[in-house]
């Protein structure tokens, strides 16, 4: 430590201390950053030993604030008791009046670029909280953030949420893909959902979402689909992809298998992700639909659908136009007025107005000349496109 510099700065705090006493914290991060010292307590002490003065019972900036950061680790831990948590991050609401006894200080002493006292507030919490539960601090993205209000003396503990994605396959007929949201909150959680946004988990969302909460004590699962079925689909092969965020998750490290039998559903491949995609996801599926034809279609009229492989699809939609392609198609005779498609195409593209030829061009109907109908249409893969 440079003498001459610690010199000043001990000729500067003299004039001040002896109005507005300072407690060791508050001194020394008056000066800490100018003597190039890390330790604002030890060197406020060093500073007060060297003015020949003691301790006061009362700072003028933080009044008892920074001697009683043991009692508020205190209450951190109460407060995250049941959270797994390996990483954390501490914010502080003060009183107005200590920021403007702080400024004032710092404005006598005419100082630039020191820390602020909320910043030496939760500096030093960071610091003992650590020691305690053998944690460390994480700015980008700490499990569990911590929001200590002194004015109200409350402790507030938000954990951050878990984002999962996996697959779905579902093999029972019946299942709807999505759930009701509650009718008292519109799926915002409340108390007659506990806060689930849901009430009932009869669904592929349901069962997905009841599962997830139960395994990571989340309080709600809001799931992203890529795609959508009927409750009458099926869903087979590797399944549909699907991205999930877990609020207020108490466990970060659940197990979770390969493969997860649920009531009618199945999911594979769950896992935990950084980030949830914000653009549309584009991907590609294959399904089978059986289809039904007001008058008679023969066979050989069927190779007449290879005209819209690598066709493009147009949907209109709220005075707006959308393209699907048609990668694969064919087709086998069941009898004289149904029959059996197989076709691979971009996602997104309304299975039954493709047959209907409502509002799309071509369709299954246009191409053979008669009014078609998909009774039911089943999932072999969607898998998410490369770009």
């Amino acid at each position: 430590m440079d003498k001459k510099k610690l010199a000043t700065a001990i000729d500067q705090a003299r004039s001040v201390i002896k109005e507005h006493p300072l407690c060791s914290h508050c001194l020394g991060r008056m000066f800490a950053v100018k003597l190039g010292v890390i330790s604002h307590k030890r060197l406020g002490l060093k500073m007060s030993k060297m003015l020949g003065r003691k301790n006061p019972t009362a700072c003028y900036i933080c009044k008892t604030l920074m001697t009683c950061i043991d009692d508020q680790v205190r209450k951190m831990i109460s407060a995250a008791e049941g959270y797994e948590f390996s990483t954390f991050l501490i914010g502080a609401i003060l009183q107005p009046s200590i920021h403007d006894r702080d400024d004032l200080i710092r404005s006598r002493l005419r100082l630039r670029g020191i820390p602020s006292i909320k910043s030496d507030v939760t500096r030093e919490l960071g610091k003992a909280f650590s020691r305690r539960t053998k944690t460390v601090v994480d700015y980008q993205s700490p499990d569990i953030t911590f929001t200590i209000d002194f004015k109200k003396d409350y402790c507030e503990v938000k954990p951050k949420a878990i984002l999962l994605q996996g697959r779905y396959t579902k093999d029972v007929r019946g299942i709807p893909q999505k759930q009701r949201p509650c009718n008292e909150c519109g799926g915002k959680g409340c108390f007659v959902c506990d806060f689930h946004g849901i009430c009932e988990f009869t669904s592929v969302e349901g069962r997905i979402a009841k599962f997830l909460i139960e395994k990571f004590g989340a309080q709600q699962a809001k799931i992203n689909w890529i795609g959508s079925e009927d409750e009458s689909s099926l869903v087979g092969g590797t399944g549909r992809p699907f991205f999930v965020k877990l609020s207020n998750p108490h466990r970060r490290r659940a197990a979770l298998a390969k493969k997860i039998k649920l009531e009618g559903v199945s999911l594979f491949g769950m896992k935990i992700i950084g980030k949830i995609p914000s653009e549309p996801v584009r991907f590609r599926t294959t399904v089978v639909m059986d289809i039904e034809t007001e008058s008679e279609v023969p066979a050989e009229m069927l190779g007449m659908l290879d005209m819209l492989k690598g066709h493009e699809v147009i949907l209109h939609e709220n005075s707006r136009t959308h393209r699907k392609t048609i990668y694969e198609i064919s087709a086998s005779k069941k009898d004289s007025r149904s029959f059996t498609i197989l076709m691979e195409s971009d996602g997104g593209l309304p299975l039954k107005r493709f047959v209907s030829g409502r509002e799309v061009e071509p369709s299954i109907s246009s191409v053979l000349g008669t009014v078609c109908q998909c009774n039911r249409f089943d999932f072999q893969k969607v898998a998410i496109s490369s770009r």
